[in-house]
């Protein structure tokens, strides 16, 4: 991940083979799935994350395909989202936070949508858009922590593993 690579640290990622939960409380759903990724994953130190869209109380996961992800980018426009990030540290213990970033978008029109669907980045991304890449010209907003947006909050990371920039455990 780039978050962890800014930051210096060594590490090595292993993707996790596990069924996401995409329905329910966004709060549930988020902590549930990062840690069933960190419990599925050997290591000493083992980082589960996983981020929700949710709009209207609904949870936007990765679309299905490019009708979907349109209909999802339609329903985003000109209107702020919270984007949730859970965050699951597995060592001795197994700790989890989860944190909020609400997210506005700006008014879309039907060529700003064929624009970033034609990029194809809407593949594989929660709520059908990646801040940090193209994505970020369809927003106009952003209150609480970019990073949570992007994957993976620096702040909850370092908030369950404090001394990670020591060298971790």
């Amino acid at each position: 991940m780039a978050i962890l690579h800014q930051l210096g640290l060594e590490f090595e990622v292993r993707p996790a083979d596990i069924e996401e939960r995409s329905d329910g409380d966004p709060v549930e759903v988020t902590t549930e799935n990062a840690r069933r990724k960190a419990l599925a994953v050997d290591g000493a130190v083992v980082i589960g994350a996983d981020t929700v869209v949710t709009l209207d109380a609904g949870i936007l996961s990765k679309p299905r395909d490019a009708a979907q992800a349109r209909e999802w980018l339609r329903a985003l426009s000109g209107r702020t989202h919270r984007v949730l990030g859970g965050v699951c540290v597995r060592d001795q213990d197994v700790r989890l936070d989860v944190v909020e970033t609400e997210v506005r978008f700006r008014r879309l029109t039907e060529r700003d949508l064929d624009w970033y669907l034609a990029s194809g980045e809407w593949r594989e991304r929660a709520g059908a858009y990646a801040i940090q890449g193209r994505g970020a010209a369809l927003v106009d907003a952003i209150r609480g922590d970019y990073l949570n947006v992007v994957g993976l909050s620096v702040a909850a990371l370092l908030t369950l593993i404090p001394d990670l920039l020591d060298g971790g455990r």
